[in-house]
């Protein structure tokens, strides 16, 4: 065979190989694009040295990105959070279809790294990093990827509304001010959004869709769902992006794993939970401070949150099962304490219909729903003693539910002072009535003591309310005025957002 026949037939053969590894390529591409692995776009700010290997190299950026995790591992370390903080930034954009990168690099800047700085402010900087780079690239790169949301949503429901950082109420402050911006100090007026018809309008908008990635008519599909929520706390916006989760996923269901979307059912629920127990902001203009509230008017909408998840999760029944009955129960209470006794009755009744064999006091076992009206239920909830003869320690829980009250009246929560006087008076009524034979000797002062020398105590110059607030008090009990109260300071910026007083029967 010829020199030249030689190189003809191995040029042919290279040919034929070549059109294979075409086909196969194709159709390698193809699965990689539904799959949602293909990755074209260059790396964004990365040294030039880095950017060009990535490319030169193609399949290898697994073998730069490993070693980039070292390096940044020892960065931590060594507490070079700014530098480690850049690279992160590379091994996202080195495997941006990996969804676990994302979920992992942001829960170490929100919590790792956070929690090794001492000022709260700075604290806040890495926790906002670690949203922003879910929500703003990890998104971005997977739009329809149920991990991301769920995990963005968490970041909502526990970093920001929950208790576990010390730092938690200066998040909430923070997030609140920020909100503010957009909303003002009411409810978002969902028309002006979708539809803005002047500069400040189009201009909040702008921030609400750019900055924090927020759609104003998925917002108001989420709150006449789930509302009326209250869209300055954070677990409203876990709910948001939950929801977002669970709508993506529904145009890629052959793609998802459905323990997935369950997991954001749960989100859902759970931030509904939450938005029920203190889901209210009460301004204190007095303090310049917000107080938590729960927001009893979610009550419906969290029942039927929990029948549709023990739908939905029929597994895990039981445990939706549970979680509803001590959510029925905490909202009988909420709404004795705070005066609506009449939809506190049908509550107790759909409770008691639905769990009648279940005691309702954890420490009673003879309190069935059908053992006890609703008052002792209230009262049992307060005091699980209260039968004993726990003498002062009753009287502490009395004049903390009386605190309690003349504050809520102070801050124009008349419903919810009416609740804590009625509750605290049927507490006492309680206990005079299991110790009828020894009433004189370790008998509770009488409810017109108890309230004199509470309103007394908060009356006090020094150990009292604030001047402002003890102007009111009088005026609303009709006391003669201190002094000529002093004016409440104006002021443009939102209040802070503080701890409320605890109540005793929270205690």
């Amino acid at each position: 065979m010829s020199g030249r026949l030689k190189k003809c037939l191995l040029l042919a053969l290279a040919g034929v190989l070549l059109a294979g590894v075409s086909r196969v390529q194709t159709a390698l591409n193809r699965e990689r694009d539904e799959l949602g692995l293909t990755r074209t776009e260059p790396l964004e700010n990365a040294p030039p040295v880095l950017a060009f290997t990535t490319v030169a190299l193609g399949g290898f950026r697994g073998l730069i990105a490993n070693a980039l995790w070292i390096r940044a591992s020892e960065l931590q370390d060594d507490d070079k959070f700014f530098e480690m903080a850049q690279l992160a930034d590379w091994i996202t954009k080195l495997e941006p279809h990996f969804a676990q990168v994302w979920i992992y690099q942001a829960w170490n800047l929100a919590y790792n790294i956070s929690v090794r700085f001492k000022d709260f402010s700075d604290r806040w900087r890495w926790v906002e990093r670690g949203i922003q780079l879910l929500r703003d690239e990890g998104l971005r790169y997977n739009p329809n990827e149920p991990l991301l949301y769920r995990e963005l949503a968490g970041f909502f429901q526990h970093k920001l509304g929950g208790y576990t950082d010390d730092a938690h109420l200066y998040y909430k402050r923070q997030w609140a001010d920020e909100m503010t911006q957009v909303f003002g100090n009411t409810k978002p007026n969902f028309d002006e959004l979708i539809n803005p018809q002047t500069d400040d309008a189009t201009a909040r908008v702008k921030l609400l869709r750019e900055k924090y990635k927020l759609d104003p008519k998925l917002m108001r599909e989420v709150d006449e769902r789930y509302g009326p929520l209250e869209w300055r706390l954070p677990e409203t916006h876990a709910i948001y992006w939950a929801v977002l989760g669970l709508q993506k996923a529904e145009q890629n269901l052959s793609k998802i794993n459905p323990n997935d979307l369950i997991h954001l059912h749960r989100v859902i629920y759970q931030a509904m939970q939450l938005a029920f127990q203190r889901g209210r902001l009460i301004p204190n203009p007095f303090e310049q401070t917000f107080e938590f509230g729960p927001n009893l008017d979610l009550i419906p909408k969290v029942n039927f949150a929990y029948e549709e998840a023990q739908r939905e999760d029929v597994e895990n029944r039981d445990y939706y099962s549970r979680a509803q009955r001590n959510f029925l129960r905490d909202a009988v209470y909420f709404l004795y304490v705070h005066n609506r006794l009449a939809e506190a009755a049908n509550w107790y009744r759909y409770l008691g219909e639905k769990f009648p064999d279940k005691n309702l006091l954890e420490d009673n076992p003879n309190s069935l729903p059908r053992q006890l009206t609703l008052d002792e239920y209230a009262v049992g909830r307060v005091q699980g003693d209260v039968g004993e003869t726990a003498l002062y320690r009753l009287k502490s829980v009395i004049e903390g539910l009386l605190v309690n009250s003349f504050r809520c009246l102070v801050l124009g929560e008349d419903g919810r002072a009416a609740g804590f006087q009625m509750l605290a008076q049927k507490i006492r009524a309680t206990f005079q009535s299991k110790i009828k034979d020894r009433e004189e000797a370790i008998g509770l002062p009488t409810m017109d003591q108890l309230r004199r020398e509470v309103v007394n105590q908060l009356l006090d110059p020094e150990n009292g309310f604030l001047p402002e607030m003890r102007a009111v008090l009088r005026t609303k009990l009709s006391l003669p005025a201190e002094t000529a109260p002093p004016a409440i300071s104006q002021t443009n910026a939102p209040p802070a957002i503080t701890n409320p007083p605890p109540a005793a029967a929270d205690r």
